[in-house]
């Protein structure tokens, strides 16, 4: 299995009606978090212990909500938040 993200709960209904340029971003940031927490997580699999805390991360136009699960080898964007700025 490799490393991916995903929109999870109600992210994906929220990312339904928000502006492509600023899901754009989100995506981008999302692919980022992908990469650097392939790096950390080596053997995600195998991973025991609990997941590092998530967090925020501001884009254009708004912000986001994501968490890792190492062991699922996924990124997911819990929340979606656009404030058209």
């Amino acid at each position: 299995m490799s490393w991916k993200w995903e929109y999870a709960f109600g992210a994906q209904d929220a990312a339904r009606n928000a502006p492509a340029d600023f899901l754009a971003r989100v995506e981008r940031k999302a692919e980022e978090l992908v990469r650097a927490a392939e790096a950390v997580h080596l053997h995600g699999r195998a991973h025991e212990g609990t997941d590092p805390r998530g967090g925020d991360i501001i884009v254009p136009g708004g912000m986001f909500t994501y968490q890792v699960v190492v062991r699922s080898e996924g990124v997911y964007v819990v929340q979606i938040t656009y404030l058209g700025f």
